[in-house]
């Protein structure tokens, strides 16, 4: 972040969690055409649209996710979490509390389960 945004980030320290938008630079226009895949690229997985992963190989190269803060050293925040390669352009950071989205009645399908209780 450029040192003049630094105001920008004052009073982010008082959140557990933020959600960041960065821009998927390495993902090639081939790619962004790709409109099924197997998660993970796991064939023992059903084939699904990409839109119903987290592939970076997607027609609009935006990625999401919400990170831990760690702490904040100047333009610097250091966060746990962030599934993005080292040097990906970071678009936005907006701050994320329980309330910005559903805790309750949350539903996904027999594969994440598969791919979020697998051993790395």
């Amino acid at each position: 972040m450029q040192p003049e945004l630094a105001a920008a980030l004052d009073g982010v320290e008082g959140f557990s969690h933020l959600l960041v938008l960065f821009w998927l630079d390495r993902v090639t226009r081939g790619q962004r055409w790709r409109l099924r895949v197997y998660p993970r690229d796991r064939r023992d997985l059903p084939e699904v649209g990409v839109l119903a992963t987290r592939t970076q190989q997607r027609p609009n190269p935006i990625g999401a996710t919400v990170v831990a803060l760690l702490g904040r050293e100047g333009t610097t925040l250091v966060v746990r979490g962030l599934d993005a390669l080292d040097g990906t352009p970071v678009l936005d950071v907006k701050p994320w509390a329980a309330d910005f989205g559903p805790t309750e009645g949350v539903r996904v399908p027999e594969w994440w389960e598969r791919l979020r209780t697998a051993s790395p």
